[in-house]
């Protein structure tokens, strides 16, 4: 594989990337969601962002948004919640694009669907391998471990389904929701994971043919073997050895379509969303996303800072509200009604100013990194017309 930079945490001491953004905003910096969708040259666009921020709503309230703006729109959640479903009227989502009745104007369609990994590898292996050796690979207990359980299988077969819908070609738009939480860039190490696995010294041990300079570790190596079949017992250790024999062949292909699909998050038509609550914790994770894109120089579209409280009233000020409602709570029942509104309205200005101040910070911290924010409603998404009740927040 081609060298990359590590990407980890990045370190505060170092000098900050600039994010490589990509789509319209205005002279305020706040993100043109709409002509981020509507242009044709925009193929990809993946949702990322810590849990419980409304990722998945804003991938699916995009999605429908595109394809009633004319796009064809497939949109691929790995977000193992079933709100996506739920929300478009789906009784499931599985590891096949399922179309959305009732979404789509001007010739947009809209199909959605939910990463099944070990369906997925599944696929790959009977793709790419002989019959015979992909029977013999199927069959194989740590195959059948490592297609379902191994950690990072999600994130790489996230890249090989995103590889196929966008070289299947029905869709000219494809919107990605990825895991919650910092494993939502996961995905983008997913290859050189499954690299250092399989080309480890130990896999390549289990694989040394029995000659030339491989007998003088015969003696050794059949020491480790040994105590490697008390411990792991015979037949585990003999299904590694078998699965990774009829794997060999095929992983040069699973590494380089890995390879194509990280260039293809690269390249230009695609961009990424990052996904935020106006609360401390996630805002720090929404930089940590901005600052791990620009490291990796993926396209960054922008901020969308969901769940925000920014429809309250500033005609009575909060100072004013507190120590009106301080009097009135002294007074009749009446009075005592006003200051209880008095004190929800306080509570709401105050929300508001303690968001406004979480946003502020980004912007100081990532000044050139547009954001958009979306208002708080007061009942969850759970069907098509709240989704594009999203989506004109979203494009307002």
């Amino acid at each position: 594989m081609s060298p990359r930079t590590s990407r980890t945490a990045p370190d505060p001491r170092r000098p900050r990337s600039p994010a490589r953004v990509v789509g319209a905003h205005d002279d305020a910096g706040r993100l043109d969601v709409d002509a981020l969708i509507a242009d044709r040259s925009t193929h990809i666009v993946v949702c990322c962002g810590s849990g419980g921020v409304g990722k998945t709503t804003t991938s699916a309230a995009l999605a429908m948004r595109a394809a009633d703006a004319g796009r064809a729109v497939c949109v691929l959640t790995i977000d193992p919640a079933r709100r996506l479903a739920q929300s478009m009227g789906l009784t499931e989502l599985d590891n096949t694009p399922r179309a959305v009745a009732g979404a789509g104007a001007d010739g947009g369609s809209l199909d959605a669907m939910m990463l099944d990994m070990k369906r997925t590898f599944d696929e790959v292996v009977e793709a790419h391998a002989s019959p015979e050796k992909a029977a013999q690979i199927l069959a194989n207990p740590f195959y059948q471990a490592l297609s379902s359980s191994f950690a990072g299988t999600q994130e790489y077969m996230a890249m090989e389904k995103l590889g196929q819908l966008h070289a299947q070609g029905d869709w000219d738009l494809i919107i990605v929701d990825t895991p919650p939480s910092r494993s939502a860039l996961d995905f983008l190490d997913a290859p050189e994971r499954l690299s250092s696995m399989l080309d480890g010294r130990f896999i390549k041990l289990l694989l040394a043919p029995a000659k030339g300079p491989a007998r003088l570790l015969s003696a050794g190596f059949g020491l480790v073997t040994s105590a490697l079949n008390k411990v792991l017992g015979a037949q585990v250790l003999t299904d590694v050895q078998t699965f990774v024999a009829a794997f060999d062949t095929l992983f040069g292909g699973f590494r380089q379509r890995a390879e194509s699909t990280y260039a293809l998050l690269q390249a230009p038509g695609t961009a990424f969303l990052v996904v935020a609550a106006p609360e401390p914790a996630a805002m720090r994770e929404a930089s940590y996303f901005v600052e791990r894109l620009a490291g990796d120089a993926m396209p960054l579209a922008g901020l969308v800072v969901n769940r925000v409280h920014d429809d309250v009233s500033s005609a009575i000020e909060l100072d004013d509200a507190r120590a009106v409602a301080r009097r009135l709570r002294k007074r009749g029942t009446t009075e005592r009604q006003v200051a209880e509104l008095l004190d929800v309205h306080a509570e709401r200005l105050a929300t508001a100013a303690r968001e406004q101040r979480e946003r502020d910070g980004f912007t100081r911290s990532h000044p050139g990194v547009p954001h958009v924010p979306v208002t708080a409603l007061s009942t969850d998404v759970h069907d098509l017309d709240g989704l594009r009740r999203i989506g004109d927040l979203l494009g307002r």
